[in-house]
């Protein structure tokens, strides 16, 4: 990269615009969504079911099947505590063993978005006394637990369309059909997330 130019500064996220030097290919201009990262939670239970939350988006205009998800907005805090924070605001509950699922890059051509999905069993409630109080979008959500293999079916035949979901409960139902071998600790290097992205 020879340069870069914020164009907007927004809330959540900047739109940046970065010369890139190709090489042969000379100097090239790409503008594109500088986000935190984010992370998402693919809750199962001892019942093998997928916990599905229904929450508002506004881009979209339309109320979104998801999984527990948030934003990496808290300086220094490990991915991993973001997911239990997210998971105890969003769904009242709390998880005995975590586990990286997948990571994957929302729209590679335009932000620089990497998500971490996350694993987490043996979950309970969180007490009544200390819960998250919801607002905005969230104060509305609605939760259902879902057999894994119906949120597959679910899923292929076009019904669920948030990004974290589609690809947490399919790698969640391909790790399960492996024994769970391809589950990475907590620690897992993670190679996109920003600040760890060279210039």
């Amino acid at each position: 990269m020879v340069g870069r130019t914020a164009v907007h500064e927004g809330r959540i996220f900047d739109l940046v615009r970065d010369d890139v030097d190709l090489g042969d290919a000379g100097v090239v201009t790409r503008e594109y969504l500088d986000h935190p990262g984010a992370v998402a939670v693919v809750v199962l239970d001892e019942e093998d079911r997928v916990l599905l939350l229904r929450q508002y988006r506004h881009p979209l205009r339309a109320d979104l099947w998801e999984i527990p998800a948030g934003l990496l907005d808290v300086d220094g805090e490990p991915a991993v505590d973001a997911a239990a924070r997210e998971l105890a605001e969003e769904a009242d509950l709390v998880a005995g063993r975590w586990d990286v699922l997948v990571d994957f890059a929302t729209s590679p051509g335009s932000s620089n978005e990497s998500l971490r999905v996350f694993l987490a069993r043996d979950v309970q409630e969180v007490p009544h006394a200390d819960r998250h109080t919801r607002t905005g979008e969230e104060a509305e959500i609605v939760t259902r637990w879902v057999p894994l293999d119906e949120a597959v079916e679910r899923t292929l035949a076009g019904h669920l369309h948030n990004p974290s979901a589609v690809v947490g409960i399919l790698a969640a139902a391909a790790s399960r059909a492996g024994g769970w071998a391809s589950l990475r600790g907590v620690d897992a290097p993670w190679p996109y997330r920003r600040g760890e992205l060279p210039d």
